[in-house]
């Protein structure tokens, strides 16, 4: 075991997390070396800006890395915790850090799509005269959860789930390194138990990375002092794999847009595909049926006269049931 045992009460994922760019996976689109955002944190000329995209993708770890690269005050406020109080109080502090000081104040929202409207209102003025520069993060689409006034005073850049191949550059990284990492427990992680995590993750790195520590810390080494770890080991740690889906969200709609175009294009594989995996998610199966009624109407109609009725009876016995 590692000499600094506490180390390990801070999860993986929390003290792995990339230091700078040169440690950062994934988003090249728009954190390549030649790409507008990464010039701007760069050269700590940047604007206010939204992050949109799903856990583990890198959100907070950009906002921390812009954090060591600034010299503007950089404050951090949580939405779910922080009230118009809270954003007043960085306000007034950063409207004094400019006149006494010339320095700018970066506030970073996480979970921004949290605040109401009456909320952002708050402190929309105070970025539309760069009081303070915003950079918020959120999981939720910002065309729906934050008020247009103030995405018109913001860029929105999204990010991506990671793929495998980051995923793969992450794990193994973490695996290795004696520092933050696990790279002291001596692990070796099988081929299979490598790819089981990958699929598992959904792209989130977060996930990827908090499973393989905790496989690895209750693992006995072998005799050779090296802790293998299996496919069952990940599975046990993981207990079910990360299904990228909400009932309200994006991935709400895109998720039965498929199916739909699946029972369309006669692909009965991928239908059974994305019904199962609504359900396994908690959506409604009426949702569901209705949207088959659609179908057999607009898409199938008169093509097969009887389709309709076959979607109403199954609508009709998920009422029942």
């Amino acid at each position: 075991m590692d000499n600094n045992p506490r180390k390990y009460n801070i999860p993986l994922a929390e003290r792995f997390r990339p230091r700078d760019f040169s440690e950062f996976k994934g988003q090249e689109h728009i954190l390549a070396p030649d790409k507008l955002l990464r010039r701007s944190i760069e050269q700590d000329n940047m604007p206010s800006f939204i992050l949109w995209g799903p856990p583990g993708s890198g959100k907070t770890t950009l906002s921390r890395i812009i954090k060591n690269k600034t010299s503007a005050h950089f404050v951090t406020l949580a939405a779910v915790t922080s009230g118009v109080r809270d954003v007043r109080e960085v306000i007034k502090e950063a409207e004094i850090r400019r006149k006494t000081l010339l320095q700018k104040t970066i506030l970073f929202i996480d979970e921004i799509h949290r605040f109401n409207k009456a909320q952002q209102d708050a402190f929309l003025p105070y970025v539309e005269k760069g009081t303070i520069t915003l950079i918020g993060a959120t999981t939720e689409n910002p065309y729906f959860e934050v008020i247009s006034a103030l995405l018109s005073r913001a860029r929105v850049y999204r990010l991506n789930p990671l793929t495998d191949g980051h995923l793969r550059n992450i794990i193994n990284a973490a695996v290795n390194d004696t520092e933050r990492g696990i790279g002291e427990l001596n692990v070796r992680l099988e081929d299979e138990a490598l790819e089981l995590l990958l699929n598992s993750a959904g792209g989130d790195a977060r996930i990827a990375l908090n499973a393989l520590e905790t496989a690895a810390l209750v693992i006995t080494p072998d005799k050779d002092g090296v802790r293998v770890i299996s496919p069952a080991h990940i599975y046990d740690a993981l207990q079910q794999k990360k299904s990228i889906y909400d009932k309200a969200g994006d991935a709400h709609y895109d998720i039965i847009s498929a199916f739909i175009k699946s029972v369309r294009g006669s692909d009965p594989d991928a239908a059974i595909y994305y019904l199962a995996r609504m359900l396994y998610n908690g959506e409604d199966p009426k949702f569901v049926a209705r949207r088959l009624i659609i179908l057999a109407s607009e898409d199938i109609g008169l093509a097969d006269p009887f389709a309709l009725n076959i979607a109403n009876a199954a609508a009709m016995a998920v009422q029942y049931i």
